[in-house]
C-alpha cells in the first residue's frame, strides 16, 4: 500500500497508543494494574449487549458534531459553535416535535430532523455572515454564540416550555417523531440514529470528494486567494460551510433527543459534546469516515471509564488525561512523524 495513503491512519493511531502508554505510567503510580485497568474498560464498552448499546448511544451525536467542525475545518473555517448550534437544532426540533402528534412518524421523523438541521445551520450563519462580510473571525463569534445559545436554551426550558419539578425540560417530544428502536437492553435503547448517522458521514465524503461544491470549498481552505483568482466566491463559501456544519450539529442535537429518552430537552442536553467534536475531527484528521471511528473510540473510552472506575477503583480522570494527550500528538503531528519516521528507518515500518 502507498505510505502517503497509511500515514494518515498511522499518525491518530499512533497517538492513541502513545496517550496508553503514558497513562498506563500513570496507573501504576497510583498503585494499580494497567493491564487490568485496559481490560475492564474494553468489557466495560464492548463486553456484551447492553455496554455495545451504551458506547454505540454515546458515539451518535458525536459522529455528527465531529463532522460539524471537521467539514469546517476542511474549508478553512474554525467552527468553534457546534455545543450551541447543536442546542438551537435540538430546542427548535423538539418544539416541533412535541406538536406533531397526529401526524404520521413517516412525516414527523423526516420533518422534525429537517427543522432540527435548519436551527443549527440558521445559528452558524450568523457567524458566517459575520467573517464573509465584516471579517469577524468566527473563533471569537461562534464562541459567544455558544453562550447565547446556552442562555437561551435555559431560558426556554425554565419558562416557556417548563413542564414539572426538578430538573428544568421541556415536554416529551410526540410519539410519533421518536426514531425507531434497532434494540433494547434493559433500561438503554438502541435506535436508528447511529445509521443515519454513518449514512450522513457518506455523504458528506461525497461532497467532499466527489462535487463541485467540495472542490470549491476545500478551495477556499487551502488558499482563498487562488479560488478567488479562479472566480470562486469566498463569501458564499465561507456562509455554506458554516451552514452546512451548523447543520449537521443541529442534527447532532435533534437525533439524540428523538433516540434517547426522555425525549425531551433539557438545559443541560449538549453535556459538552459540541466542544468534543474538535477532539473527534482531529483524531480523525477531518475525514467523515475517520471521524466515525474517532468518535467510537471517544465513546468506547467514555462508556468504559464508568467500568474501570467501579471495577477497577480508577478515577475516570485517566480517560480526560487519554484524550488530552491524543489531542496534543495529533495537533503536534511532527512529534509523531518522527517516531515514525524513525521507526521506518529502524526497517520496523518497512
Amino acid at each position: 500500500m502507498n505510505r502517503s495513503k497509511i500515514y494518515p491512519l498511522l499518525v491518530p493511531t499512533v497517538s492513541v497508543l502513545i496517550a496508553l502508554a503514558i497513562a498506563s505510567v500513570i496507573i501504576i503510580i497510583i498503585g494499580k494494574n494497567p493491564i487490568s485497568a485496559y481490560a475492564v474498560m474494553i468489557k466495560g464498552a464492548f463486553g456484551g449487549s447492553e455496554q455495545l448499546a451504551n458506547t454505540i448511544v454515546k458515539m451518535t451525536p458525536l459522529v455528527l458534531t465531529g463532522l460539524a467542525v471537521g467539514f469546517g475545518f476542511r474549508a478553512g473555517v474554525f467552527n468553534i459553535g457546534a455545543e450551541g448550534q447543536m442546542a438551537i437544532g435540538a430546542l427548535i426540533g423538539s418544539m416541533v416535535a412535541i406538536n406533531m402528534g397526529a401526524v404520521p412518524s413517516l412525516i414527523t421523523i423526516p420533518v422534525v430532523i429537517v427543522t432540527g438541521m435548519l436551527g443549527g445551520a440558521i445559528w452558524a450563519s450568523i457567524a458566517g455572515f459575520l467573517k464573509a462580510f465584516t471579517g469577524a473571525h468566527e473563533v471569537i463569534s461562534t464562541i459567544m454564540l455558544n453562550w447565547i445559545a446556552a442562555n437561551l436554551a435555559s431560558f426556554m426550558v425554565t419558562g416557556p416550555l417548563a413542564v414539572g419539578s426538578g430538573t428544568p425540560k421541556s415536554p416529551e417530544i410526540a410519539e410519533s417523531a421518536k426514531l425507531p428502536i434497532m434494540m433494547k437492553v434493559q433500561a438503554t435503547e438502541l435506535s436508528i440514529g447511529i445509521i443515519i448517522a454513518v449514512i450522513v458521514a457518506i455523504i458528506m465524503q461525497i461532497i467532499l470528494e466527489r462535487t463541485t461544491m467540495g472542490y470549491e470549498l476545500k478551495g477556499v481552505g487551502f488558499n482563498p486567494y487562488a479560488s478567488e483568482y479562479g472566480g470562486i466566491s469566498i463569501r458564499k463559501n465561507i456562509i455554506l460551510t458554516m451552514a452546512i456544519s451548523g447543520a449537521l450539529a443541529g442534527m447532532a442535537g435533534i437525533i439524540d433527543i428523538m433516540g434517547v429518552p426522555p425525549h425531551r430537552f433539557v438545559g443541560e442536553l449538549t453535556g459538552g459534546r459540541g466542544f468534543d467534536g474538535i477532539t473527534i475531527a482531529l483524531i480523525g484528521r477531518n475525514n467523515p469516515v475517520g471521524i466515525i471511528f474517532a468518535a467510537l473510540l471517544i465513546a468506547a473510552l467514555r462508556t468504559g471509564s464508568n467500568a474501570m472506575q467501579i471495577s477497577a477503583q480508577i478515577p475516570d480522570d485517566i480517560v480526560i488525561i487519554i484524550q488530552g494527550i491524543v489531542i496534543f500528538l495529533v495537533a503536534a503531528e511532527r512529534i509523531v512523524a518522527t517516531i515514525i519516521n524513525w521507526k521506518r528507518k529502524r526497517g520496523e515500518l518497512a
